[in-house]
């Protein structure tokens, strides 16, 4: 950690239904609560899971056939990286002098990604990072991430990462986060609405659980934000009375946990907007490691060890680059150059 960086600061996490559907008002939405959170001294908030434009809740409610209806819009309304709607909220964390974790639904060409953006206090974009698998019914809206999204970065703020919703639930995933030494760690969440009482895995309580095990796992500090539903996007997405016990107003359970697994604030009505504020110190996290550190002092390398590739996925690979990876040389070099195992050079 470099010697710039404060060990003491106060963080936030947004409770706060989107604006479901238009990018245009849930960025202006989001830079206000921007501004409000770096206004009562803030160096850093957080926002739930696609957040723009809202989380598709129709993947949930009714066919694929039914839920064509939305596809158009959810796409043309999800952010492009770099775009004007990107470069707003880029320049909103440096006018406000915050850093920001932003939960979006990410449009690349063709496809939508379960997204998240850390921006600096200066407006540089640290990372921009993807899902790593989309879960259950979300797998019919967003591609896939690669290894280079299980990142932490280093910030002025500290060591600082992120995952989304039921990549909490994933061992692999969450041991190479904790083996970079992970500081704060941002868990964003949709919301807490949807199949209550016939899910208990996709409840409040069992997915905060996992917020706080993930604290307590990796001795960090752990920011949840977490949506709501609003009863604007019930109008939008409940058109039969059937539909109406699958998806309910609310669901908001926003939290922060200290590396001990300790609620550091008090939370929300589940149906209330707002910011849930915290002052962290970075100093406990020695203290929790002193007890638990399962990539240092707590572990067995020569039993349990985790093989992790970091690389990116590339799409397509041009013959023609010279940076054609080591591993595609021998299957894709020139015919007369082919050797391998079984294969002599062909004359």
């Amino acid at each position: 950690m470099s010697s710039n960086v404060s060990t003491q600061f106060k963080v936030a996490v947004v409770q706060a239904a989107p604006e479901f559907l238009d990018l245009e008002k849930g960025v202006a939405k989001a830079i206000r609560l921007i501004e409000e959170a770096s206004a009562a001294g803030a160096s850093l908030i957080a926002f739930p899971e696609v957040w723009l434009p809202g989380y598709p809740w129709w993947i949930w409610l009714d066919s694929p056939a039914w839920g064509m209806q939305f596809v158009r819009r959810y796409v043309e309304n999800s952010l492009v990286i770099g775009s004007e709607h990107f470069e707003r909220l880029r320049l909103a964390a440096a006018r406000n002098e915050i850093h920001v974790v932003l939960g979006f639904s990410e449009r690349s060409n063709g496809t939508l990604y379960i997204a998240q953006a850390i921006i600096d206090d200066t407006g540089k974009v640290v990372a921009t990072r993807r899902k790593l698998k989309p879960t259950h019914a979300e797998r019919t809206v967003y591609g896939e991430g690669d290894g280079s999204d299980l990142a932490v970065h280093e910030t002025s703020l500290g060591r600082l990462g992120a995952l989304c919703c039921a990549e909490h639930i994933q061992p692999l995933s969450k041991f190479a986060m904790f083996s970079q030494h992970e500081q704060i760690h941002v868990a964003a969440w949709p919301s807490f609405s949807v199949y209550r009482g016939a899910a208990f895995q996709l409840s409040a309580q069992a997915n905060n659980a996992a917020s706080q095990v993930y604290a307590l796992e990796g001795q960090c500090f752990v920011l949840a934000p977490c949506a709501t539903v609003s009863k604007g996007m019930l109008d939008m997405l409940i058109d039969t009375p059937a539909k109406a016990p699958l998806l309910t107003e609310g669901g908001g359970f926003a939290v922060i946990y200290g590396p001990d697994g300790a609620p550091l604030c008090k939370p929300l009505g589940e149906t209330e907007e707002g910011l849930l504020y915290a002052d962290i110190d970075l100093g406990m996290i020695g203290v929790a490691k002193a007890a638990y550190d399962p990539v240092g002092h707590y572990s067995r390398p020569d039993v349990l060890r985790l093989l992790f590739n970091r690389k990116p996925s590339a799409r397509v690979h041009n013959f023609e680059q010279e940076s054609l990876p080591e591993e595609l040389r021998t299957t894709f070099a020139p015919l007369g150059e082919q050797t391998g195992p079984g294969k002599e050079a062909v004359e």
